[in-house]
């Protein structure tokens, strides 16, 4: 480990903090405005009833987004994010869609949620 890095971690957190809040609002904000299409896309993706799940995850992407934008409750806000992500990657193997231009980033964005799961916010965040 090199130690001249651990000085910038803290700042490493604040970073991943505000992509991944930013990430998620941007997604989840079209869910939220169009709830009657967000629907229709679950159900034609094969989550039955899509009203149910669409307005569920719509609510999860954009207020998650928020919360670990903000830093407030970011272990729980990142732990249920990275619920929905397990369950897209489970959709997307299923569904035999490829690692490359398929559900790779996806991956990454588990990895950083589990990242904020188990570690918080950091310094500069609401939960300090």
């Amino acid at each position: 480990m090199i130690q001249i890095f651990l000085v910038y971690s803290e700042w490493a957190l604040l970073i991943l903090r505000l992509v991944l809040g930013l990430v998620f609002i941007a997604h989840g904000w079209p869910k939220i405005k169009d709830l009657k299409t967000t629907a229709q896309n679950f159900n034609a993706m094969g989550f039955k009833p899509g009203q149910f799940w669409g307005i569920l995850v719509a609510i999860v992407e954009f207020f998650g987004g928020i919360i670990i934008l903000a830093g407030f409750l970011t272990q729980a806000a990142a732990f249920i994010l990275a619920i929905e992500f397990a369950v897209i990657m489970v959709w997307r193997l299923k569904n035999k869609i490829k690692l490359v231009g398929g559900f790779e980033l996806d991956l990454i964005i588990l990895a950083a949620l589990l990242v904020l799961a188990s570690s918080g916010g950091g310094f500069y965040a609401l939960d300090k």
